[in-house]
């Protein structure tokens, strides 16, 4: 299949990219704007493939959209463009409004324009993608499990701003008939992710020499995915999913963020030992929590490995090793993102 991904240069789209040219047949567009967290160093590796195309352009830039639909003629669009960072959207809700909404009612209006140019066949085999967060759902308690009927209840305006973006694109399958899945996924880490994420941050400071943040006391929970773990899952909906239906991606590794980062430093303790001999979690300290920090995801994953037999294969502390070892191993990848000044502190704390 000609497969068109969004936010493809980005950490969850590269990870797709990568696996479908690496492990698939199907031909990839990635349609990228490169903003800070997108990086064409992330796709290197699948580069020189003759499936592997790339444009660079906004998902709010409506001419640009439909020059690629008509140009490229995708039977699957993978939408995963979007500003991801609550800290950020926290600081700067604007950004997360116009790409996260604004662009999502783009890429759903110029596809439908696109997809009714199309035979009868070939619309019936199309399939828009969209790729949305567990973070729609707001915040759990200590039990429970978010379904894929569990109630809308966001907290930042990054969750909002996607919960709005998810009612759009059902919105297009009821109104207008255009085959949308939806998939709502847990929080995702591995190789190649942007080192202003939780797990990454901690890997790099560690390394550096630097305080260790953690908001609070620590004992927010999240439930983690590998990131070749959702590639996989991605890949089984937008194949076999059934149009109109929501499926959420889960790790099934829950884990408190204080338990998080104690594991990444004593697989650093392992792995890259401190000259001084003492352990990296001396290097722990708590700050001020966020705003409206959710206290607990969980994701019930039981539909998608019923309806489409995935689940994940990689076990947290594998996962965490690999990923660990990956940083160490490629340096250059995120010292060159530290050396452009990239903001990689936490944001979205109170300033002075």
């Amino acid at each position: 299949m000609r497969i068109l991904i969004t936010g493809g240069a980005g950490f969850i789209g590269s990870a797709l990219t990568r696996q479908l040219i690496s492990h698939t047949d199907h031909e990839v567009l990635v349609f990228d704007k490169l903003t800070y967290a997108g990086l064409l160093s992330s796709l290197e590796v699948v580069a020189s493939s003759s499936r592997y195309n790339f444009v660079q352009a906004d998902i709010c830039d409506a001419e640009a959209v439909a020059e690629v639909l008509a140009g490229f003629r995708p039977e699957v669009v993978a939408h995963l463009a979007a500003e991801s960072h609550v800290d950020r959207s926290i600081d700067g809700p604007a950004d997360f409004v116009q790409t996260n909404l604004v662009g999502t009612f783009v890429m759903l209006n110029q596809t439908l324009g696109y997809w009714r140019t199309l035979s009868d066949a070939d619309r019936a085999a199309f399939r828009f993608h969209h790729i949305s967060t567990d973070e729609v759902f707001g915040s759990l308690g200590d039990d429970g499990f978010f379904t894929e009927t569990s109630p809308y209840d966001p907290r930042s305006p990054y969750s909002a701003s996607k919960a709005g973006s998810d009612h759009l694109a059902r919105a297009w399958l009821h109104t207008y008939g255009l085959p949308v899945l939806v998939t709502n996924c847990s929080n995702n880490y591995g190789p190649y992710h942007f080192p202003e994420k939780l797990i990454p941050l901690i890997i790099v400071r560690a390394l550096n020499g630097e305080q260790l943040p953690v908001y609070g006391d620590g004992s927010n929970v999240r439930d983690w995915l590998f990131v070749d773990d959702h590639a996989r899952a991605l890949q089984a909906v937008f194949e076999r999913g059934e149009p109109g239906q929501t499926y959420n991606v889960g790790g099934n590794a829950e884990r408190k963020n204080i338990e998080v980062v104690k594991t990444v430093c004593s697989i650093l303790d392992r792995l890259q030992p401190r000259a001084d001999g003492k352990p990296y979690a001396n290097q722990i300290v708590f700050v001020t929590d966020r705003p409206g920090h959710d206290h607990r995801y969980a994701i019930d994953a039981s539909k998608i490995r019923a309806d489409l037999g995935w689940s994940p294969s990689v076990t947290f502390e594998e996962g965490v090793a690999r990923t660990v070892a990956w940083y160490l191993e490629n340096r250059t990848w995120w010292q060159d993102i530290l050396d452009a000044r990239y903001a990689t502190q936490r944001l979205g704390v109170a300033h002075g």
